[in-house]
């Protein structure tokens, strides 16, 4: 059976509703033997209320079953001073690896944006100040990811990567993205299900992050029409999906086609 990929946001769920059908679409593909893996940006909660909140609205899963990017810093980042301009709610997931500090940091991390008035104080302009002199003084510059926007139930909403791409302008530096579209992200999740890329395909919102990052490394990627999907995007797009679908529910019909 094929080992599946599934992003989070806006393929299963969008602002924590779910998506029409997609729990009883993830059970179908559980049941018919696919090997599946949680993947996300999600830089805003820690992995096991994640997978909480996942179970709230019909999804069956565990904490295990998720790969996120602030684990995957911790892991980069082990044994290092960070100043974390991050969500609270990731930090203890940050704290099993790294020394969270606010002087005398070796990197400057950035997480993502929520919906929640918490975004106004991570991304204010002293923590950026703060920051600054952080790289300044010859901190390495880490983002979890490097998103432009998000989609929300309120429609489009600005995230993490403009305050990263002004910070690389400000300090003559070039970040380090942890999440996705990296090729060590995907292989990392990959592990976790004992896939090769050619035996795998990723499912998302995204035509860049998800699809283009994924087929960068040998995978398959399908791209549903829900969540952050937008036409012109994927017409613009540099890396084209190996199919488009309308919905996480369709894509055991995929499978079965292909």
């Amino acid at each position: 059976m094929t080992a599946i990929l599934l992003d989070i946001d806006g393929v299963l769920h969008v602002s924590g509703e779910a998506v029409p059908g997609a729990p009883d679409a993830v059970r179908a593909l559980r049941h018919e033997g696919h090997r599946l893996r949680f993947v996300t940006n999600n830089t805003t909660r820690a992995r096991a209320v994640l997978a909480g909140e996942l179970r709230s609205i019909g999804f069956d899963l565990e904490s295990e079953d998720i790969t996120t990017t602030p684990l995957a810093a911790g892991k980069l980042l082990q044994g290092k001073r960070v100043l974390a301009l991050t969500m609270s709610s990731i930090r203890d997931d940050l704290s099993e690896y790294v020394e969270l500090v606010e002087d005398g940091a070796d990197a400057v991390l950035l997480g993502g944006a929520d919906e929640s008035e918490e975004t106004a104080q991570v991304f204010a302009y002293d923590r950026l100040n703060q920051a600054y002199a952080a790289l300044r003084e010859g901190a390495r510059l880490v983002c979890l990811h490097k998103n432009k926007w998000w989609q929300t139930s309120r429609g489009p909403l600005l995230d993490a990567g403009a305050f990263v791409a002004g910070l690389e302008y400000v300090a003559g530096v070039e970040a380090e993205i942890v999440g996705k579209p990296t090729a060590a992200y995907f292989r990392a999740a990959l592990s976790e299900v004992d896939a090769t890329p050619a035996e795998a395909v990723m499912v998302g919102d995204d035509v860049e992050a998800d699809i283009g990052g994924a087929k960068a490394i040998g995978m398959r990627g399908v791209l549903v029409r829900t969540g952050k999907f937008r036409p012109a995007a994927l017409e613009e797009a540099e890396t084209q999906p190996d199919a488009v679908v309308d919905s996480i529910v369709e894509l055991s019909a995929y499978l079965d086609g292909s």
